[in-house]
């Protein structure tokens, strides 16, 4: 399966792993690339020697291309933007701001930038800037969220820029995948189905959260503070949502969910914790080795797009 990205990214098959915060560490990383896709790790807020270490970790356990995700409200961001160089990353994905600052840096090494993207006016300033590619991201993501779907950002995006488009947001199978490729993307982006691989060295509380989770589990919490996140439902969702319904300030809210996510993660509190994972935790069933999990959707996909033009689609 050939596409634009994995063409400009040298991997085999047009999956990549999402840029989480506390999941994306090495071990994932390569297991992904490994499979064929590409592996993220994801700097988040971690101190830069910590996401130097990752890297050349990485590099012990892969030889294929893999990437790092910026977050670019870090104030640690330039120091790892340099880091990315120094280290010969192939690729970087960024959230949380304009890259653009750090454009002419990555783009001498030869690192190709993809930033990710909520709205088509963000998607067209990237490729002005020089982006190789972006990510349109829906709101059924899990985690940080814009406000348009999956659906019809990414088609939008696609008409309104030359590069390639990543869709993100909502896809966790072979279905997925394809419906992506027909509304004009190039790859996908995944996160919630890779924090229940084998290889993610996230809590097996939080991946039996996961996959116990049914359709309507995910709750968005931070809207009345402009900074929504989706998550799974648990104590600590219903009690934000208390506090944002009864008016609390900014302050009061951040204190509850301070740490929430490292809770969740390496402790495995999933009641008092955050449990970020997108609206598709309905459809994960199983814990599998990313090498498994990724030649499955790309077997249904291709399947699904292999199909004769006379066939009736759906059921």
């Amino acid at each position: 399966m050939k596409t634009e990205i994995t063409k400009l990214l040298g991997i085999q098959y047009p999956v990549i792993q999402g840029g989480m915060a506390w999941v994306a560490e090495h071990n994932l990383a390569a297991a992904v690339s490994n499979a064929g896709g590409l592996g993220i790790i994801g700097a988040a807020s971690a101190p830069p020697e910590i996401v130097r270490q990752e890297i050349r970790k990485c590099k012990e356990l892969t030889d294929k291309p893999f990437g790092v995700n910026v977050m670019l409200l870090n104030p640690n961001a330039e120091e790892v933007a340099k880091i990315v160089v120094e280290e010969g990353v192939r690729v970087v994905t960024t959230g949380a701001g304009n890259p653009s600052k750090y454009m002419e840096l990555w783009k001498n090494a030869g690192v190709k930038v993809i930033p990710v993207v909520a709205s088509v006016a963000m998607a067209k300033l990237m490729e002005r800037a020089g982006a190789d590619a972006v990510v349109a991201e829906g709101m059924e993501s899990g985690g940080h969220i814009g406000s348009a779907t999956t659906m019809t950002l990414v088609p939008q995006v696609a008409d309104a820029v030359q590069i390639p488009v990543i869709a993100a947001g909502g896809i966790g199978d072979g279905r997925g995948l394809a419906a992506a490729l027909l509304l004009g993307a190039d790859a996908v982006q995944m996160g919630t189905r890779f924090v229940v691989a084998s290889e993610s060295i996230v809590h097996d509380n939080y991946k039996q959260k996961i996959i116990k989770a049914k359709d309507i589990d995910s709750e968005i919490t931070g809207a009345s503070t402009g900074h929504p996140i989706r998550s799974l439902r648990n104590k600590m969702t219903r009690e934000y949502l208390k506090l944002e319904q009864s008016g609390a300030d900014f302050m009061e809210l951040e204190k509850l969910t301070l740490g929430s996510l490292r809770k969740a993660v390496m402790d495995g509190d999933v009641e008092y914790g955050t449990v970020m994972a997108g609206q598709i935790a309905g459809m994960v069933s199983k814990v599998q080795p990313c090498k498994d999990m990724i030649e499955e959707i790309v077997q249904e996909a291709d399947r699904l797009l292999s199909c004769q033009e006379d066939t009736v689609w759906g059921r």
